[in-house]
């Protein structure tokens, strides 16, 4: 009984443990939720284009997204065209003429596997090219008092092998050239998603100047500890997200949730402020100066018995070559069924020889050619001597040079005061084409961003959700992608067959072995295995007394016609009890008549 309520335990366990795997990753409702959200925000005053009930998969009307707030740029494309974009016309700098232009084509389209008709993108259409786009905020962003949030839509349509998918905020200059956006434009702020192999990464890097000198210097923010490598393979649009405030603190979300985060001033390398003292470049090491913690005993003296030429290993003086060992038959011999190509040329390959096998003669025997005693660790070997190491009197320690004041100090405490940009742009090389970009939206106010998110990636992941297979799927899926899973399915359809066997098909009821074993009025040894009666549950122990005071009562009524046959059957009940207890040694009792 304790083995089956164990099993049941572990049954329900893993049940438990799929069960939550599985709402883990099949969000039905929820996905049915944002698709109510997203219509009733999308059109709270256009009731005709909410799809009627239906038990089918919800279907979601797709509406462009309209600015609602203060913002600085907004991007949708729906409208089909590359208005408000200039196309590079430059060439890069140090490459090949061949492929130093900005020539990679850029298309407004849908998606190839669209589940949002009507809704377009900005599509980098050219592998192994080099593409630049870019666009004029309504006014430049200034870093002051507001906060910045920049944020947009990639989607990896046919996946990504080596390439990026991050924008550039282009830096405010008199000399900033649009048609002539190259890698070496000026920019302040670099954000987004690049992979490169199995080099997964979110880019946050920002141009700090030099209050001293001032020269620009790129900071970037420390690695993301979430596994990033879904977003890059899963084909789904995802929604790239840079919050940046004027208490120097960042976000960075994909999909609304943040996946890194930190300080301006303690989370970038290399550091925004440098060290205030820094070594000394003129400081030298002086030349007596010891930095050995352990030296070779000077008073060491080899012992005379040390003899350092005795070898490490040594033949084996009781080994007996084996009987039937042919020291006459080499091992190998050259191959008589071999026969020398016709287009062997001796002169310019040499004599030929037939290829070299096993002698078939040393097969049925230990061995053949000459035999050789084995070889043994010799007993006697010490290897060279060494004086054992002390501690060294004269250490001094590891050296380090002093210290001084570093001339190139400065302490800058709002590194968020960056220089203003009035552009955003794109400017990539990929080996990969069909990289969908959507949605861009550059704001200071968070409300403002959540909104716009809400009309257009809330759209596309209602859109996405309401088409996801069902469990099955999701759950074969998922196994594909995590092998180890199959051992949860097959062990959640296993373990109830093997309960419901072990609950049905085996045992005795304790029923059925007291009505045979009280078939006879004989009576029985009162010796019993102790751990028989510690298992034994306290009903039954219970019911067998009540049987056995019933069976007293009726019993007494003949005790005096059966007296004779009652005492030859004592004695014979003793001469078993006296076999019982020389066969359990460990329930020797004094027995009671």
């Amino acid at each position: 009984m304790e083995l089956k309520i164990r099993l049941c335990v572990v049954l329900l366990s893993l049940g438990l443990a799929l069960t939550d795997y599985v709402r883990a990753n099949e969000k039905p409702d929820d996905m049915e939720m944002d698709v109510e959200n997203a219509e009733d925000d999308m059109q709270e005053d256009d009731e005709e284009h909410r799809p009627p009930p239906s038990l089918s998969a919800p279907t979601v009307t797709y509406k462009a997204p309209e600015p609602m707030g203060e913002h600085y740029f907004a991007q949708s494309f729906d409208k089909g065209t590359l208005h408000g974009w200039v196309l590079s016309q430059a060439k890069k700098d140090g490459i090949d003429e061949e492929i130093a232009k900005y020539d990679g084509k850029w298309e407004v389209e849908e998606m190839q596997d669209t589940k949002l008709p009507g809704d377009k993108g900005l599509v980098l259409k050219s592998r192994a090219k080099h593409h630049a786009i870019s666009g004029l905020l309504l006014r430049p962003f200034i870093f002051e008092t507001k906060s910045l949030i920049v944020q947009y839509e990639v989607n990896f349509q046919t996946g990504i092998d080596c390439g990026g998918a991050y924008v550039k905020l282009l830096s405010q200059t008199d000399d900033l050239n649009l048609e002539q956006f190259v890698d070496k434009t000026p920019y302040t702020i670099m954000f987004g998603p690049d992979k490169c192999g199995e080099d997964y990464k979110l880019h946050f890097i920002f141009r700090h100047k030099n209050p001293k000198t001032g020269e620009l210097e790129e900071k970037h923010a420390k690695k993301p500890d979430a596994d990033l490598r879904t977003y890059y393979t899963d084909k789904k649009t995802h929604l790239y997200t840079l919050v940046l405030n004027p208490d120097n603190t960042f976000e960075i979300l994909i999909d609304q949730a943040v996946v890194n985060s930190g300080n301006l001033l303690n989370d970038m390398t290399p550091p925004i402020n440098p060290p205030a003292e820094i070594e000394d470049p003129d400081d030298h090491k002086p030349e007596d100066w010891d930095e050995r913690p352990k030296i070779q005993d000077p008073d060491a003296v080899k012992p005379e018995d040390w003899d350092e030429d005795a070898p490490a290993k040594i033949p084996d003086e009781d080994a007996v070559k084996p009987d039937g060992w042919l020291d006459d038959e080499p091992e190998y011999i050259g191959d008589p069924d071999a026969i020398k190509p016709e287009d062997w040329d001796e002169d310019m390959d040499g004599e030929w020889e037939a290829p070299q096998i096993p002698n078939p003669a040393c097969e049925p025997v230990p061995g053949c050619g000459t035999w050789e005693r084995s070889m043994i660790d010799n007993p006697n070997y010490k290897g060279k001597w060494k004086p054992p190491m002390i501690d060294n009197p004269n250490y001094q320690g590891v050296w380090k040079p002093r210290k001084i004041p570093n001339p190139d100090f400065f302490e800058d405490l709002h590194p968020f005061r960056m220089t203003s940009f009035s552009a955003v742009g794109l400017e990539l090389w990929s080996m990969s084409s069909d990289i969908f970009f959507d949605n861009f939206f550059i704001t200071s106010d968070r409300s403002v961003a959540d909104r716009w998110a809400s009309d257009g990636w809330g759209l596309k992941k209602a859109a996405e959700g309401a088409a996801e297979p069902g469990l099955v799927n999701q759950m074969i899926s998922a196994a594909e992608e995590r092998p180890w899973l199959w051992i949860v399915y097959v062990l959640t359809v296993a373990l109830p067959l093997v309960l419901f066997i072990v609950f049905c098909c085996t045992g005795k009821s304790s029923a059925s072995a007291d009505a045979e074993y009280k078939k006879t009025d004989t009576a029985q040894p009162d010796i019993k295995d102790d751990a028989e009666e510690e298992e034994k549950p306290e009903e039954e122990e219970a019911k067998d007394e009540e049987q056995d005071e019933k069976k007293s009562d009726e019993d007494s009524t003949d005790e005096e016609s059966a007296e004779n046959g009652q005492k030859e059957q004592h004695k014979s009940n003793e001469k078993s009890d006296d076999d019982i207890l020389r066969r359990s040694p460990r329930n020797r009792k004094p027995r009671k008549d």
